[in-house]
């Protein structure tokens, strides 16, 4: 397995058309499109579901919608007596159980059954990024991780639930792709750039998580010295996930996977202020001239 010595990923790419990421030059091969299909792979609907279905009656559904307009009734009249933070999650509930649910209730039976996500999905635990609502990930398609600042630790560290989450989606649900979604104005790498060199505070567990993304300080001080803290921290936040997506490669059942084009890293980044989404893809099987760089394809600028 190579290391990230010896397959390292630099945020230094030449592209044809010299396009600019990460603060650096990235080379991009082609017109090359990673080509998605999570919209058409639920599994097929079983007989047995159908019959369930067809039982759920115009007068249950009519006996549903009255007793959501009651309740919608009572929760505004228990919120004039005080606000309680459960009372708009509650009728959030309701209309998605029948307007969503009970619309579709032949896919939810499916889900009930079995799950085939065709993506795992890395993202920060920030409460402004929500991959399901950013990108419209629907029940079923994307097994969701988030983390503080979407990180990915490498294979030889010790147990943490993002490793556990990469096993079971790669391993068991034997997911096509595995997305990793950085964002603007991320508290996380912040915390990680505003860090002095080598320190090490065991009583904060944010500095402890975060010091998995030091790689990424290290290269984003090196070619961000001359810029302020805001630049050099929307650097790192590209840059870390580059590491991350290096970092993945550690991981032995992800890399043979990788190698055989039966799974796919990509990149993104969430810009919320302006309303924008990059997406890169991870080129495992070609490398620069230096021999050891590994490239991106399928960049894409959403806007």
């Amino acid at each position: 397995m190579a290391s990230l010595q010896s397959v390292s990923f630099s945020s230094s790419f030449d592209f044809p058309n010299k396009s600019t990421m990460f603060g650096s030059n990235l080379k991009l091969r082609g017109n090359e499109l990673t080509r998605f299909r999570f919209w058409d792979h639920y599994p097929k609907i079983r007989p047995n579901l159908r019959l369930q279905a067809s039982r759920i009656s115009p007068e249950l559904t009519k006996a549903l919608t009255k007793e959501t307009k009651n309740n919608k009734e009572i929760l505004i009249k228990e919120a004039s007596n005080g606000y309680n933070p459960f009372t708009e999650m509650k009728q959030r509930f309701l209309n998605f159980k029948k307007d969503k649910y009970l619309g579709n209730i032949e896919h939810y039976q499916n889900l009930a059954e079995d799950q085939t996500p065709k993506f795992t999905v890395i993202a920060c635990a920030d409460s402004r990024v929500c991959p399901s609502y950013v990108l419209g990930f629907q029940p079923g398609e994307a097994f969701m991780v988030r983390n503080v600042a979407n990180l990915v630790p490498p294979y030889e560290s010790g147990p943490t639930e993002t490793k556990a989450a990469l096993e079971f989606s790669v391993n068991a649900l034997e997911v096509e792709n595995i997305l990793i979604v950085g964002h603007s104005r991320c508290g996380g790498i912040r915390a990680l750039i505003g860090m002095e060199d080598e320190e090490e505070d065991s009583r904060s567990f944010i500095k402890s998580w975060v010091s998995v993304g030091k790689k990424a300080r290290a290269k984003t001080k090196s070619v961000t010295s001359n810029l302020g803290f805001d630049q050099q921290c929307r650097h790192c936040e590209k840059e870390s996930i580059n590491h991350s997506l290096m970092n993945l490669l550690t991981y032995p059942w992800i890399k043979e996977r990788v190698a055989k084009g039966i799974l796919s890293l990509h990149g993104g980044y969430y810009d919320f202020v302006h309303g924008t989404f990059e997406k890169w893809t991870l080129d495992y099987n070609h490398e620069v001239d230096d021999g050891h760089t590994c490239s991106i394809k399928c960049r894409e600028f959403w806007s």
